[in-house]
C-alpha cells in the first residue's frame, strides 16, 4: 500500500505520485498521501509504519517541503509523533520516530536540521520532532565541539581585557606615582632602577600575543572565506560594489569590524614608534614624542575592538534558549530605537537652529553646536531645573524651551515607549522559535568538526533500531 503512493513504474521510469502531487501543486493529494503512510496500523502479526518507505524513497522530502509546499510539513512532523492516549500518573507516553531527520542513509548527520533552520520558519522549528532532535544532539554531541571552538577566542578576549584594561592603568597609576615621588625629592631622576620595566614588559607581551594570535587568526580566516566567495563566485550587490556573499553574516561582518580595528591598532601601535628611542621611562616606554601624537587614535580603535569583541561574544547566547531568544527581541526592537534617535536628532538640530534666531544672550545656547548639546541633554534629564529659572529673562527662549520639551520629552518619548511594547508583543510570539533556529543553525554548523567516533558512539546510545512499545491496547490519541 506504501508502495502504490511512492513508487510507480512507468515502462523503463519510476515516478512518485507524493513527489508529482507536491510538484503540479495537488497539495491536498500530497497531504492525503503523507497522512495515510505515517498512520500506524497493525493487525495479529506486526504493524505497519510507512515512515521508513518514505524517507527512503525521498531522503530529501524535508527541503522539498519547505521549497514547494511548506504548508504540509507540520503535517509530516506530526506523523513522526506517536501519543499515547492513556496517562499515567499525570504523565503520558510519546514516541518519538526521528531517526531519519537524525541519522542519513550513509549515518552521517542528516541535514533535515539544516534544511528547517535554512527554511526560517519559528513556528516549524518550535515543532516537538524538531526540538527534540535539535537538543539531543546539541546536548549530547555539539555543545562540547562548539565550546571548544570558541576557547580560543575566550582567551584572546581575556588577554586583550587584560592587556589593555588592567595592565595599562596599572601602568598609568606607577607613572602618576613615579612623576609625585620625583616631585618629592624621593626619587633621584638619573636613578637607573626602573619600577615600570616590568609592566611596561608585560604590556607589550601581551599587545604581540594579540596581533600575532588573534589578528592572524582573523586574517587567515577572512582571506580564506574571501577568496572562496571570489573563486565560486558567492558575492552580493552593494551599491556599484560586489562583496563576499559571507559578510552578510552578522558574525562574519563583526569579525571583520574587528579584524580592521585590530590591524589598525598594529599601524598605530605607540610601543613600535618609540622602541630604541632615548624615552624618559625606560626603552619600553611608550609615551615618547614619536608616539604623542598616535594615543588617541590608538586607543579609539582599542575600544572599538573591546565593542566587536563583545558582539561576537553575543553567539554564545545559543548555550540557552531563554538568553539567545532575549537578545534576539533586543536586535529587533533596535529599529525602532533608531527611528527615536532620528527623530530626537531632528528636532535638536531644527530647535536649536531656530533658537540661535532669537535675541539671547545664555550660555547654553550660544551657537547651534552648544545649543545641540545643552537639548540633547536637556531631553535625556542631564540638565537640572535650575535652567528654567535662568531663562525666565527671554521669554522668547523660555516659550522655544517649552514646546521643546513638550514634542521630545512628552510626546516622542511616550510615543518611543508605546513603539517597544507594540515591536516587542509582536516579536514575543516567535522569540523562543527564533532561539531554537538560531541553535539548529549553530548545531548544522558545528557537527563538521563532530569526529565520527563520537557521532558513531552517540547514534548507537540512543538504540534507534530498538523497537518501541506501545501501552496495552492503547491505539493512541485519534
Amino acid at each position: 500500500r506504501a508502495l502504490w503512493v511512492l513508487n510507480v513504474q512507468v515502462g523503463t521510469q519510476s515516478i512518485s505520485p507524493l513527489l508529482w502531487a507536491i510538484e503540479t501543486g495537488a497539495l491536498g493529494a500530497a497531504r492525503a498521501i503523507i497522512e495515510d503512510l505515517l498512520t500506524i496500523r497493525g493487525d495479529r502479526e506486526r504493524y505497519y509504519y510507512g515512515m521508513d518507505l518514505l524517507f527512503q524513497r525521498h531522503p530529501d522530502i524535508i527541503r522539498l517541503l519547505t521549497l514547494d509546499a511548506p504548508q504540509l510539513l507540520p503535517g509530516l512532523l506530526d506523523g513522526l509523533i506517536w501519543r499515547s492516549r492513556v496517562a499515567e500518573a499525570g504523565r503520558r507516553r510519546v514516541n518519538y520516530y526521528v531517526r531519519h531527520l537524525l541519522v542519513d542513509e550513509n549515518g552521517l548527520f542528516a541535514p533535515a536540521v539544516g534544511w528547517v533552520t535554512e527554511f526560517r520558519d519559528p513556528r516549524v522549528a518550535c515543532h516537538p520532532a524538531i526540538v527534540v532532535v535539535t537538543d539531543l544532539v546539541w546536548h549530547h554531541v555539539a555543545f562540547g565541539s562548539f565550546i571548544r571552538a570558541r576557547a580560543w577566542f575566550l582567551f584572546t578576549l581575556l588577554v586583550f581585557l587584560f592587556v589593555h584594561s588592567v595592565l595599562h592603568q596599572v601602568l598609568h597609576d606607577e607613572h602618576l606615582e613615579h612623576h609625585e615621588m620625583e616631585e618629592a625629592g624621593m626619587l633621584h631622576p638619573d636613578d637607573d632602577d626602573n619600577p615600570m620595566f616590568r609592566w611596561q614588559l608585560s604590556i607589550l607581551i601581551g599587545r604581540a600575543f594579540i596581533y600575532i594570535c588573534s589578528l592572524g587568526q582573523w586574517l587567515v580566516y577572512h582571506a580564506r572565506k574571501t577568496w572562496g566567495c571570489i573563486r565560486t563566485r558567492s558575492l552580493v550587490r552593494l551599491g556599484c560594489l560586489r562583496l563576499p556573499a559571507y559578510w552578510t553574516e552578522w558574525q562574519d561582518a563583526a569579525s571583520l569590524a574587528l579584524m580592521v580595528c585590530l590591524l589598525a591598532m598594529l599601524c598605530t601601535e605607540p610601543f613600535f614608534r618609540c622602541l630604541g628611542r632615548d624615552n624618559e621611562h625606560g626603552a619600553l616606554d611608550e609615551d615618547c614624542e614619536a608616539g604623542q601624537g598616535l594615543h588617541g587614535a590608538y586607543e579609539a580603535f582599542g575600544a572599538a575592538s573591546v565593542v566587536f569583541y563583545c558582539v561576537i561574544l553575543l553567539d554564545l547566547s545559543v548555550i540557552s534558549t531563554r538568553v539567545s531568544a532575549f537578545v534576539l527581541v533586543c536586535v529587533r526592537v533596535v529599529s525602532e530605537l533608531s527611528l527615536f534617535l532620528a527623530a530626537l536628532a531632528f528636532f535638536c538640530v531644527a530647535f536649536s537652529c531656530a533658537i540661535n534666531t532669537l535675541n539671547q544672550k545664555h550660555t547654553r545656547f550660544h551657537g547651534i553646536p552648544t545649543s545641540l548639546l545643552s537639548l540633547a541633554r536637556l531631553t535625556l534629564g542631564m540638565i537640572n531645573t535650575e535652567l528654567y529659572a535662568e531663562v525666565e529673562e527671554y521669554t522668547s527662549l523660555a516659550l522655544a524651551l517649552f514646546v521643546f520639551v513638550i514634542t521630545t520629552v512628552v510626546f516622542l518619548l511616550n510615543l518611543f515607549v508605546a513603539q517597544i511594547v507594540c515591536a516587542y508583543a509582536a516579536s514575543y510570539q516567535d522569540m523562543l522559535g527564533y532561539a531554537r533556529l538560531n541553535r539548529g543553525r549553530v548545531v548544522h554548523a558545528t557537527m563538521p568538526v563532530v569526529s565520527h567516533r563520537r557521532w558513531c558512539g552517540f547514534i548507537g546510545a540512543l538504540r534507534l533500531d530498538a523497537p518501541v512499545e506501545f501501552g496495552k491496547g492503547d491505539v493512541g490519541v485519534p
